[in-house]
């Protein structure tokens, strides 16, 4: 491995040591025959198919490295070298060849480093080996993101979460590193007789406390539905973001509702989900949420522990997928945020926007070549710079015109003494158009979901 110096401030490859935390080095080992580099930073012309039915897109080695580089350094961590091995086949014991390791073995002790993130899942029985070898702490790609879900979380719901995906992924890794865990305790009587091991132990009260905090989790569930039939009652669609890590979801949110979320250039700045009202061009309201950002080989820990806070965008009438189309693994990512929506039951279908973000980082050819893209994709895809405004009326006018086409349309004609009939309307649907004729009688424009227009049409004879 020829080893890099990174920068924490930039993320990119230095000659200097950064500062910051512990000392860390980072390893992207690359699969000979899947190691190719390049790529492009526009999408491409089928980027819009639905990733089941198309090959996985290759990733830049380069970029797969510097990602995994933004992961470390995101919980703090000081790199001092990061950089690609390339290996034939996994070994069972180390992952990668014996060689490789020898080589690394003697980085590590010469630049005193004492946390090794490995880019790949590891084996509990891998993770151990290349402990002793190195003398180091070795982290997987799956410890590193529950890492930073944890410091990240901060509400309640958040740290169960993650809490629940870290006790599931410990679970797997309760081995027998050390020869106490092998010791039986005694049982009941005077001279005791077999009791439970320390490893019998651990498991017995992690699987305890799995199952406490999955009822915990039941009743946010519940909760989180109950807000979600309130909102049912008020007649506001909801309008998800989702996409990959770092995208511009959150700096999207903050132009479009004018909120505070936090927002800044490092994965996973922002955790738990917000919610905001919002006025479209011609009045409107809906409701958008800022949810989790996805990454490539999200683990599946993590997919299920934040089921509850993912069923909102389940449950949205419109979803954005914020794509960072600067980057250069930009069809990629995408393909990524396909297949989580695609775990969560959601296929791209007529209530999906691709929002193609940051058009501010490239240059005039590329955002022309872009706006032609964008034209010819086989879905609605909106070309914007979350930074600058620039695309956003163009993007709130798709979203208003989505809205609509998923709700109907009608025309009622009211007793004017039926008070109930129509807080019912103002309650339930939105009165578009109000108005009360010479007979006393109240005409109204109303629009519903076709959920609420059915029950309009049995109630009202429309």
């Amino acid at each position: 491995m020829e080893p890099r110096r990174f920068d924490k401030r930039s993320d990119r490859p230095q000659l200097e040591e950064s500062g910051g935390g512990a000392r860390a080095i980072v390893i992207e080992p690359i699969r000979r025959a899947r190691s190719q580099t390049g790529g492009t930073h526009l999408p491409a012309q089928g980027a819009a198919r639905s990733s089941v039915a198309r090959s996985p897109i290759a990733r830049s080695s380069e970029a797969k490295l510097d990602e995994a580089v933004g992961l470390a350094q995101a919980i703090d961590l000081s790199v001092v070298a990061a950089g690609i091995v390339p290996i034939a086949d996994i070994r069972p014991a180390t992952y990668i060849g014996k060689g490789k390791v020898e080589e690394l073995a003697g980085l590590i002790k010469s630049d005193e480093v004492g946390i090794v993130v490995m880019d790949c899942a590891l084996s509990p029985v891998q993770q151990r080996n290349l402990e002793k070898a190195w003398g180091a702490k070795v982290v997987d790609r799956t410890g590193l993101i529950l890492e930073i879900f944890g410091r990240r979380a901060q509400t309640r719901e958040g740290a169960l979460q993650v809490e629940l995906a870290h006790l599931t992924y410990q679970k797997s890794r309760l081995v027998r590193s050390w020869t106490h865990l092998e010791r039986q305790r005694g049982g009941f009587g005077f001279l005791g007789g077999p009791g439970e091991s320390q490893l019998e132990t651990d498991r017995r009260l992690i699987e305890e406390r799995i199952g406490r905090i999955e009822d915990d989790l039941e009743k946010v569930k519940r909760t989180r539905e109950l807000h979600r039939q309130s909102r049912k009652r008020v007649p506001y669609p909801i309008v998800a973001l989702v996409g990959y890590t770092n995208a511009g979801k959150s700096t999207l949110f903050n132009r479009l509702t004018r909120a505070r979320v936090l927002s800044a250039d490092m994965l996973f700045a922002t955790l738990d989900p917000t919610m905001r009202a919002l006025d479209l061009p011609h009045g409107a309201k809906i409701i958008l949420s800022d949810t989790v950002g996805f990454i490539s080989e999200l683990p599946t820990t993590l997919v299920a522990a934040f089921r509850a806070t993912l069923e909102e965008v389940i449950a949205a009438d419109v979803i954005l997928h914020v794509r960072d189309v600067s980057h250069e693994d930009s069809a990629a990512q995408s393909e990524d945020v396909e297949a989580v929506l695609h775990q969560l039951g959601i296929e791209p279908g007529r209530q999906l926007i691709e929002v193609w973000n940051k058009i501010d980082r490239l240059d005039p050819a590329d955002r022309e070549r872009l706006a032609n893209l964008a034209e010819r994709a086989g879905r609605p895809a909106v070309p914007v710079s979350a930074l600058t405004g620039d695309g956003l009326d163009r993007l709130m006018r798709e979203i208003e015109a989505r809205v609509a086409s998923t709700r109907v349309v009608l025309d009622l004609v009211l007793d004017g003494a039926d008070g109930a009939g129509i807080s019912w309307l103002h309650r339930n649907t939105e009165v578009l158009a109000k108005a009360v004729r010479d007979d006393g009688s109240v005409a109204m424009t109303v629009r519903a979901d076709s959920t609420k227009a059915a029950t309009v049409r049995t109630r009202f004879g429309a």
